[in-house]
């Protein structure tokens, strides 16, 4: 029976995906519904048909009062008992079968799925955002707000279904009730409901802005603290644990203003309630009482409508939670869609086709990008690279080294300018296809928590074992991963490496990323200082074996390390976002000029520090 209401919805069931979501609040969550449209209606039926027989009762309970008041004690039976028993098998049977069905649909059918679905688009979505999207923002913020989204929204579907709609129908039923009893009696009650009306309306006006700022908040505690934890190396090599304590403090202290502001609202509304509650108690019963003694109406009025108004003097307080907490949940989801419903600022075009890789030919032709800033970055850098040419780039900090690597991989699309393989201009094809060509090592590369096997493997998923082991050796980390073992006692190539690979030293990281890519085997490939983290010994073994993987390969080669890019065809020389000199290592040294410079005051390899001023 359980797997029958938790399979009416699939979460993963396909759907069109968009670029530029809802941006406002109801038709975003409207486009997750979709899906769950049958079972919400059958979910707001039900809620209305249990709040119906909860009200059945209550008219009931006044009926059986005046049964025992009509008649002899000993002639009720005979009279009414085939009426009794099977109000008695009613409640018995219908009512939980009633119950039952209602929790299942909400239980089983609606709140673990409608999270799951919503998790997961969400997952998705984010994920297809650019590279630069993500270097604006905290890491921890988009994940809390992905994890905190999904909860906010089922308990804001929770709450329509079992709160809102029942007490609608509740509220609906009891006039209908008191008015059978006597159409003055609902007088009192459409007065209370004005009123309650008018509380309702003050706090749910309050309670979304002042949840969202919790929400926000919470969020920015979450990205201050994890941002701590994600660079705690650096907070313990620089002893800064009192600034990293007090840099949270300041958002758990603004957490903890603006929940205590949010409670406010909700200590107001429960004194104001109580207030009101007690004015509908008073002025119903009073005046069931007085009509019962003026002889317009039977004791089992005065037993219903006391009944009735003790059962919503619990209920109000219970619907004003379901209320507060349905708008506190909406103004989570509000908070939530500040990063899932951004639109995708950086897609494929509409007519994108694969790649279409032949030689590996590439043309920059006037490219600038300043990131939306008036310096940095490059400025109308022209560039041909031959077809199987190995290219290395060297400048300052800041000369646009790795903005030029950003552009060819599509991370950021150029502000101006293009970029071309064999004819194509990047901005023509998929995004997927374009990065499937081409191999990147990075000097800092960050490694997933998984296996060693898995963070090879990332380069060409489909490869088999003998092949992850062969592209380990090329790389040199076959001995090392061999000692391997975490703290769950998996080794070698089962072990896991930690956070962006904290358990391996930094040449060790290198070379499971150097192996990742020589497994990928691209016929594009770039190194932004592959070597730098690789001691002298390694290196030298590394090298050797890279420049046998750049065979037949279009390279272009990052460096500080001048040394490592000096055999290479040509090398580029850049400059405050420009091309300043380009020619081999023999004519740049000849020619005396900014190459020349750098090689000349290098210290172990590197440039040196004063021409990085």
């Amino acid at each position: 029976m359980f797997r029958f209401f938790e399979g009416l919805v699939d979460p993963y069931t396909a759907y069109p995906e968009t670029d530029a979501p809802p941006q406002r609040l109801w038709p975003f969550l409207r486009a997750y519904a979709v899906p769950f449209r049958r079972v919400f209606v059958a979910t707001g039926i039900v809620s209305i048909m249990v709040a119906t027989v909860e009200l059945g009762l209550i008219w009931y309970l006044g009926r059986v009062v005046d049964l025992l008041g009509s008649d002899a004690p000993g002639t009720v039976w005979d009279t009414h008992g085939a009426e009794l028993i099977l109000a008695a098998a009613f409640i018995l049977l219908i009512r939980p079968a009633l119950q039952g069905l209602d929790v299942l649909l909400l239980n089983n059918a609606i709140l673990p799925n409608f999270g799951t679905l919503i998790r997961w688009r969400a997952h998705r979505q984010v994920l297809r955002q650019s590279v630069g999207w993500f270097e604006n923002d905290f890491a921890g913020r988009i994940a809390n707000r992905i994890m905190q989204t999904p909860p906010a929204a089922g308990d804001a579907v929770f709450q329509v279904f079992d709160a809102i709609a029942f007490s609608i129908a509740y509220l609906v039923g009891a006039a209908v009730v008191l008015a059978g009893a006597d159409l003055r009696l609902m007088l009192p009650l459409l007065a209370w409901l004005v009123l309650y009306g008018f509380l309702v309306r003050w706090t749910v006006r309050r309670v979304g802005p002042a949840s969202q700022a919790s929400a926000d908040a919470r969020s920015a505690v979450t990205g201050r603290v994890v941002d701590s934890y994600a660079n705690i190396h650096s907070v313990k090599m620089f002893a800064h644990h009192d600034r990293e304590i007090a840099y949270a403090k300041e958002a758990i202290e603004t957490t903890r203003q603006t929940f205590a502001r949010e409670m406010r609202i909700f200590t107001t509304m429960d004194v104001a309630l109580v207030t009101l509650n007690g004015l509908l108690i008073v002025a119903v019963v009073g005046w069931a009482l007085a009509l019962w003694m003026q002889g317009a109406a039977s004791v089992g009025a005065v037993a219903a409508a006391s009944a009735l108004v003790l059962r919503l003097n619990a209920m109000t307080g219970w619907i004003m939670w379901a209320l507060t907490s349905f708008f506190r949940a909406l103004g989570i989801v509000a908070e939530g869609m500040q990063t899932i419903a951004q639109p995708i600022t950086l897609t494929d075009a509409p007519d994108a086709r694969p790649l279409d890789f032949r030689e590996g030919r590439i043309e920059i032709e006037g490219l600038t990008h300043h990131y939306g800033r008036p310096s940095g970055g490059l400025q109308g850098v022209t560039l041909a690279i031959r077809p199987g040419e190995k290219v290395g780039v060297v400048g300052r900090s800041g000369a646009g080294k790795s903005t030029l690597v950003k552009l060819l991989l599509r991370f950021y699309d150029a502000e101006a300018g293009r970029i071309l393989i064999d004819g194509q201009d990047i901005r023509a094809v998929t995004q997927d296809s374009l990065r499937a060509k081409i191999g990147m090592v990075q000097q800092d590369s960050s490694l997933l928590h998984r296996s060693v096997r898995d963070n090879i493997l990332y380069g060409r998923p489909d490869a088999t074992e003998a092949e992850v082991i062969a592209a380990a050796k090329r790389a040199e980390a076959q001995d090392f991963i061999l000692t391997l073992e975490d703290p769950q006692g998996r080794k070698g190539y089962d072990a896991h490496v930690g956070e962006r690979g904290v358990k391996l030293s930094g040449g060790q990281r290198q070379r499971v990323a150097l192996a990742r890519v020589m497994l990928k085997d691209a016929p594009v490939l770039v190194l932004d200082e592959a070597t730098s983290a690789l001691d002298s010994e390694v290196e030298a073994a590394i090298q050797d074996t890279l420049y046998r993987v750049m065979e037949g390969k279009t390279v272009i080669a990052i460096a500080h390390r001048l040394s490592t890019i000096a055999a290479m065809d040509r090398i580029v020389v850049l400059d405050d976002g420009r091309i300043a000199e380009e020619g081999s290592h023999a004519e740049l040294l000849a020619r005396g000029g900014l190459y020349a410079r750098f090689w000349a005051h290098q210290s172990g390899g590197f440039l040196g520090t004063e021409d990085a001023a």
